[in-house]
């Protein structure tokens, strides 16, 4: 996913200014791997970097500039905008890299901008196929595997191999017509047990493919085969009592275990494609455009799309693809892989790719986060540039989902709590313009409940709390919500009818995991369809967590509370002051318990102290 900042112009702005305004970009980065790229005022990108931590990286530039060496401190000076982009791990932001570095060639790059590329496995394409290192990824049928981050990983893998699986790694042709002349003699391979000399026509082409395609699974991630025949292996070799042989297919067993399948960011298998995404969140759609080349991502753009009236999410896909393909891209691939299909005549000469699986869908799924990251990250930018802007589109949603009047600009939330009955509490949040007013937040004892009854406390902590706001004129909300579904809303409804207020309510339906999974409104209770992405969900979700954990931590400091107290009160002779006063000292019932006779005789006196003692001691 890629963020195009507004770029700096030289002859517009002072050099203070365009470092300030880099500062500020740099901080609303993320803290995830991916890679950088730094451009010019032409546009054009001067310096490609990898990050494990792409805010921590990057501001590394703009910080204790006398530390850089004087190369780096030119490229600053001619740095006008970045852009970058996140993956998943730092070996993808690794191989990302050496794509964008060999496809723009950036001025400031050195490393990765030759021809020297990372190493692959190749499985040939002749009689008895090698397992073979490479370099260059020829197009002659052979089948490639990786690419490797390191050389050093990919020598790991052909060992592994070549130790599991007894292949040949001879250069001779074994065609059937080379091996039934006879000129060929079994080699040092053969004689310490990593080949079966099919040279001399000892080992079938049929028995031999069978190995080639246990190595073909190993190198795809498919481990089963390869571990089926290990296990037997050992077995056998236990069996036969040779333990050292045994132990040795156990170590390459559990090595086995610790293979890792390559990344998504570069494939031997797609050649030349381009993918497109599309997200569609609230009245806003984002279309996530990836071209890949040669096997390689040599770039990626998102770009935003505002829904209209009736709009299709079809018809927002060709729009983007179209805006794409004419500002961004040009001339699209022969491929191109979408999530669903757009209207194909206005891309005549285009084979559209709809993947359920594999490295297609794989591709496709990367293009669909990147969406998702470069919307997450706008509208964060938002809430830091302009909050008020932030506010009033939140706002705006609520009021048009929820099907209000007006903004509810002033929200409040209810939930209770109680042990099987026992200290019944409830708590009230209050939300101002979607940010919590924490000052105005509400404790409720339950007065006149008995037992486990949510909904007549519910009724009870609702009545109170408006009949109290009435009394005193104080503003009253304009949304109600219930940590509950349609019988806390109708506890609500009942309690606000009793005081002829007419507010709206909503409520919070959770599933078994306790999370958000519904959103209702009005009355009767109708559901409101939300995507779990959105983030009006997210703010929803934020309000019952919220009221929830309030409601609990009072709960909890209740429940503790009556505790402390009903352990000294049961003690004959120790009347309330005196309770207050060990706990005003001791805080805890345990230390009062591990305090000695002159620590609480020096509190309440050597009579009151004999009696606590003996009475916690008979307890104990």
């Amino acid at each position: 996913m890629i963020i195009l900042s507004s770029a700096c112009r030289y002859g517009e702005i002072m050099e203070s200014d365009r470092i300030s305004i880099l500062k500020e970009q740099v901080a609303m980065l993320p803290l995830s791997p991916g890679c950088y790229l730094f451009s010019d005022s032409r546009g054009e990108v001067i310096y490609v970097g990898k990050a494990k931590n792409l805010r921590r990286r990057v501001s590394s530039y703009f910080l204790q500039s006398k530390d850089h060496t004087p190369k780096v401190r030119v490229m600053v000076r001619h740095i006008a905008s970045l852009r970058y982009i996140v993956v998943d791990s730092e070996t993808d932001a690794l191989l990302l890299e050496n794509s964008l570095i060999k496809n723009l060639q950036p001025r400031y790059n050195i490393l990765l901008k030759d021809d020297k590329t990372y190493p692959w496995i190749v499985l040939r394409r002749e009689h008895f196929p090698r397992v073979q290192s490479t370099r260059q990824v020829v197009r002659d049928g052979s089948e490639y595997f990786g690419p490797y981050g390191s050389v050093a990983a990919q020598r790991a893998v052909l060992e592994f191999i070549r130790e599991v699986i007894p292949l040949r790694t001879c250069s001779l042709n074994l065609s059937p017509e080379m091996i039934a002349r006879g000129r060929y003699a079994p080699c040092l391979q053969y004689h310490i047990g990593n080949c079966k000399a099919p040279c001399t026509g000892a080992q079938s082409e049929e028995d031999y493919v069978a190995f080639v395609d246990m190595a073909t699974s190993v190198l795809k991630g498919d481990l089963r085969p390869a571990k089926t025949y290990l296990e037997q292996e050992m077995s056998r070799a236990a069996d036969n009592l040779r333990f050292e042989t045994a132990q040795r297919f156990k170590a390459r067993l559990e090595a086995l275990e610790n293979y890792r399948s390559r990344s998504v960011i570069v494939s031997a298998n797609i050649v030349d494609t381009d993918v497109f995404s599309l997200v569609v969140e609230d009245d806003e759609a984002y279309c996530n455009f990836i071209r890949v080349r040669n096997g390689s991502i040599v770039a990626l753009h998102t770009i935003r799309i505002g829904v209209g009236v009736d709009t299709d999410e079809q018809s927002m896909l060709t729009l983007g693809m179209q805006h794409i393909a004419d500002n961004i891209a040009g001339e699209l691939a022969g491929e191109v892989i979408v999530p669903f299909m757009p209207h194909g005549e206005f891309f005549p000469k285009v084979r559209f790719v709809l993947p359920k699986r594999g490295e297609k869908r794989s591709l496709l799924d990367f293009s669909e986060r990147s969406a998702r990251i470069y919307r997450a990250e706008r509208l964060k930018n938002m809430e830091i540039r302009n909050p008020e802007r932030h506010t009033e589109r939140l706002m705006e949603a609520m009021r048009r989902e929820l099907r209000l009047d007006k903004q509810p600009r002033h929200i409040e939330c209810f939930d209770n709590s109680n042990l099987q009955g026992t200290s019944p509490v409830a708590s009230c949040v209050v939300f101002r313009d979607g940010k919590p007013s924490r000052k105005e937040y509400r404790h409720f004892n339950i007065k006149t409940v008995v037992g486990a009854d949510d909904y007549a406390s519910m009724r009870e902590i609702v009545g109170r709390r408006y009949r109290r706001l009435m009394d005193e004129g104080a503003e009253l909300p304009d949304l109600i919500i219930a940590d509950g579904g349609k019988g806390q809303m109708g506890a609500i409804h009942e309690a606000l009818e009793s005081l002829q207020l007419n507010i709206p309510i909503a409520g919070l339906a959770k599933d078994r995991h306790h999370r958000t999974a519904e959103l209702l409104c009005g009355y009767p209770p109708v559901s409101v369809g939300l995507r779990p992405t959105s983030s009006l969900f997210h703010l929803f979700s934020h309000i019952q967590e919220e009221v929830h954990r309030f409601a609990i931590a009072f709960h909890r400091q209740k429940r503790s509370g009556a505790f402390l107290h009903s352990e000294l009160e049961r003690i004959e002779g120790i009347g309330a002051k005196s309770i207050e006063s060990l706990l005003r000292h001791f805080r805890t019932v345990s230390k009062i318990k591990a305090a000695s006779r002159e620590e609480l005789a020096a509190i309440v006196g050597r009579a009151k102290a004999e009696k606590i003692i003996a009475a916690l001691s008979e307890r104990k």
